[in-house]
C-alpha cells in the first residue's frame, strides 16, 4: 500500500472521542453543501486536521464564507448550517 506524503497529520481525535482522518473530508470537486459537509471541513479545521487556508483553497472558499460557517457551528452548532434555519439563527 502507498501512502502520499502528505502536510500534517493524517487523523485526528475530535473532542467526542471518534477519529477523523482526511478520507472523512468532502472531496475537492464538491458543489453542493449541505450542513454535515461544511461542519466536517469546520471540524477539520479546528482539530488540526487541516489548515483553515488549505481549507479555503481546496474548496475554493472566500474567507467570508468559511468565517460565517465556523461562526454559524461556534454559537449555535451543526444546524445553524442548514439553509432552512437561516432565519432562526441569522446574526441580528
Amino acid at each position: 500500500m502507498y501512502l502520499r506524503k502528505i502536510e500534517g497529520p493524517r487523523s485526528v481525535t475530535l473532542p467526542d472521542g471518534s477519529i477523523m482522518t482526511r478520507a472523512d473530508l468532502p472531496s475537492k470537486d464538491t458543489r453542493r453543501w449541505v450542513a454535515s459537509r461544511k461542519a466536517a471541513v469546520v471540524r477539520a479545521v479546528a482539530a488540526g486536521l487541516i489548515k483553515r487556508d488549505e481549507a479555503m483553497e481546496r474548496y475554493a472558499l472566500s474567507d467570508e464564507e468559511y468565517s460565517q460557517w465556523e461562526s454559524a457551528v461556534l454559537t449555535h452548532g451543526e444546524a445553524a448550517l442548514k439553509t432552512t434555519m437561516l432565519q432562526r439563527y441569522r446574526q441580528p
